[in-house]
């Protein structure tokens, strides 16, 4: 007995050993990880700036002693540069030098900025004090020059020249090189204000615009089961005018202001802006929207004519799938389950990526005052630094907070777990969206094998179907979802690979590496168009990933005729719809927004960018359109393989009847009999 429990007892130490391992890497970023250092910027000690409970939680501003090494953008992503940061409660607003204002009356304002409780020496090449001022603003937390533009002349304080911790004068201009792009930066950031007051003012008209969609697409897709053929060809024609009007349109545009002088400038010759009326007063942008939908048009007039025979099947399957729609009304609604189990996914990856990037421990480097000294850049302890030699070598050089980080396993792979964090996250990404395939294309399918329609239809098929794929299909959709997330990562680290490669003179290697993401980008959308038909199959039959993929993959292969021309004109006819949908709303936006609506026109809030609500109401139309489209699409693709399989295993006679509707039956079979002869003529 005892020997049985001292065996149980190492094996469930084993056990937990080899658990513990399994977890470790995820677990990691957990244990070691601070996102305080990402929020809070850090001084020269290593303490976070404005954190509550420390010595500096009234002083949440980081202020750089020398604004020549300091005033940096990249000090916004490295968080620290060579020389003492200390933490602040506000900025300098005035121009000072320590040497000017040591035993005056600014004395007292100017002690301020320099370490607490330092003592009179040579605060200079101690950097207690800086050795300059000048007036500033809070930027992210950091203290930079408050660089103002005055009639084309760059200032800071309306001043041009100011003094130096040498007392010599400098140019601001000289600020203006060191802190190369912060203009932009401060620029970006009232942009972002504007863009934030535009959301405030305008939230409640994009929420009613976004509704509007989605009620207008629900009622497209119950008009379907009535109207089909009417509608669709609405669609068609209502396309092809929208985008005639619009070719028409630019036109008048382009020959109007081609006759102003001014007009004819080219794109390239004005700057970036944000105000996009700018380039809507230039020819050549109304030149390149009128040549944009030429082609679009051609295309789309094109594929209707190669196409125009093959309308009619896809229409009576678009019939099909809105009359099993409006029996499993719930399926409608599923995307919402999709959208916030995308959103946990994203939140975890976010959250993981964040304590990863914040784990490490501080990390100090040897600053010296003289750029000659050799132990710059050395890593260093501050406790025993004063006790070491390199101060009596390196006069005035100081042991300084560089970054978070160590010299450990753990912290030499901190990437490798970057990149294991990026593969979870999109196998978990792809598991959603399988589980979300499967779970609609077992509704569907239940809809479809019912031989008397509605009565078969058993009670609660979105729920019973999502039952199935948590409880059997784990598996499968997973191993599906770990295939496809492989192939992306090959894809993003060939993108990777191709970036830092722009500027490579190989043209061989470049050729190569642009084949290989040719192949790859071929292979996820094969292994994405395999994948949902091998759900669809698992859904029906329940078997295994593989033996469904196999069945899907032949099963096509035996209706390819069928498949190229319904798969891809329903696909087609449904990328019409959403089109249309998201481009009515879209216009109707753009008529409100512009105050071109007398009737509500004093209800129109005011914006600084009117495109800002209208770009949101036209791309969150259209999201709204291809969350409510693609079930519609995966209810088709779903009734398609239900109808060949219907074909193969049944005949229609009284011992294997058909489940297909007559109507559909009578169609297709039509329609396979048309492409039949026009294959052979």
């Amino acid at each position: 007995l005892q020997k049985e429990q001292d065996m149980c007892v190492v094996w469930l130490n084993m056990k937990k050993t080899m658990h513990f391992k399994q977890n470790m890497d995820m677990c990691s970023a957990w244990i070691h990880g601070d996102p305080r250092k990402v929020v809070y910027p850090t001084d020269s000690h290593g303490q976070f700036c404005g954190q509550k409970n420390t010595p500096n939680a009234n002083k949440a501003i980081l202020f750089y002693f020398n604004m020549l090494k300091c005033a940096n953008p990249a000090v916004l992503i490295n968080l620290q540069c060579p020389t003492t940061q200390l933490c602040v409660s506000k900025c300098p607003d005035r121009f000072a030098t320590l040497l000017d204002a040591w035993n005056t009356q600014n004395w007292e304002y100017y002690k301020t900025f320099c370490k607490p409780g330092f003592k009179m020496g040579n605060v200079i090449r101690d950097e207690d004090c800086p050795s300059m001022i000048v007036p500033s603003r809070p930027f992210l937390q950091r203290c930079f020059p408050d660089f103002i533009t005055r009639n084309g002349t760059l200032t800071v304080a309306n001043q041009t020249i100011f003094k130096d911790g040498q007392n010599n004068k400098r140019s601001v201009k000289d600020l203006k090189e060191a802190a190369t792009g912060i203009s932009s930066l401060l620029n970006a950031k009232e942009v972002g204000m504007k863009i934030f007051e535009d959301y405030a003012n305008s939230w409640y008209w994009i929420l009613i615009g976004l509704l509007i969609t989605m009620a207008a697409s629900l009622v497209f897709i119950l008009l379907l089961r009535y109207t089909a053929g009417a509608l669709l060809w609405i669609i068609i024609f209502g396309v092809i005018t929208a985008v005639a009007y619009g070719i028409w349109h630019c036109y008048s545009e382009y020959r109007a202001l081609s006759k102003k002088s001014g007009a004819n400038m080219t794109i390239s010759d004005i700057s970036i802006h944000t105000d996009f009326s700018i380039y809507l007063q230039l020819s050549q942008t109304w030149f390149i929207f009128m040549i944009s939908l030429c082609v679009i048009e051609a295309i789309i007039v094109l594929i209707l004519i190669f196409l125009r025979t093959r309308l009619c099947i896809a229409v009576a399957l678009l019939k099909e799938g809105s009359k099993a729609i409006s029996y499993i009304m719930s399926t409608l609604f599923y995307p919402i389950i999709t959208f916030l189990l995308l959103a946990i996914c994203i939140t975890y990856w976010a959250m993981t990526a964040v304590f990863l990037a914040s784990s490490g421990n501080a990390v100090y480097k040897v600053t010296p005052s003289d750029d000659n000294c050799m132990y710059a850049n050395l890593t260093c302890n501050p406790k025993t630094f004063n006790q070491t030699n390199i101060t009596k070598v390196c006069p005035g050089s100081q042991c300084l907070f560089a970054f978070y980080g160590g010299e450990s396993v753990y912290h030499r792979y901190i990437i490798v777990l970057h990149l294991c964090n990026l593969f979870v996250f999109l196998w978990l990404v792809n598991f959603t969206i399988a589980l979300g395939q499967c779970t609609l294309a077992g509704s569907f399918a239940s809809y479809y094998w019912a031989l008397n329609k509605p009565d078969d239809i058993p009670a609660c098929p979105l729920y019973a179907s999502f039952s199935r794929a948590i409880r059997y299909h784990t598996g499968s959709l997973a191993f599906g979802s770990l295939i496809l997330a492989m192939v992306q990562m090959v894809r993003i680290v060939l993108e990777y690979m191709d970036h830092k490669l722009k500027g490579s003179q190989n043209a061989c290697a470049r050729y190569f590496l642009c084949c290989l993401k040719c192949c790859f980008w071929c292979l996820e959308h094969f292994i994405k168009f395999i994948n949902r038909n091998a759900y669809i199959m698992i859904a029906i039959y329940g078997k295994n990933f593989c033996t469904s993929s196999k069945d899907a993959f032949f099963l096509l292969m035996r209706n390819v005729i069928r498949v190229a021309v319904l798969d891809k004109v329903t696909d087609f006819l449904l990328f019409l719809g959403k089109l249309l949908i998201s481009g009515s709303v879209g216009v109707l936006a753009f008529m409100f927004f512009t105050k071109k609506i007398p009737v509500i026109q004093e209800e129109v809030p005011s914006l600084n960018y009117y495109w800002v609500p209208l770009v949101t109401v036209i791309f969150g139309s259209y999201m709204i359109a291809h969350g409510f489209f693609n079930v519609f699409a995966m209810c088709v693709d779903t009734l398609f393989l239900c109808f060949c399989e219907d074909l193969e295993r049944n005949d229609g006679s009284s011992s294997r009847p058909y489940y297909m509707s007559p109507s559909l039956h009578k169609i297709l079979r039509k329609g396979e009999e048309g492409a039949k002869s026009s294959a052979a003529s």
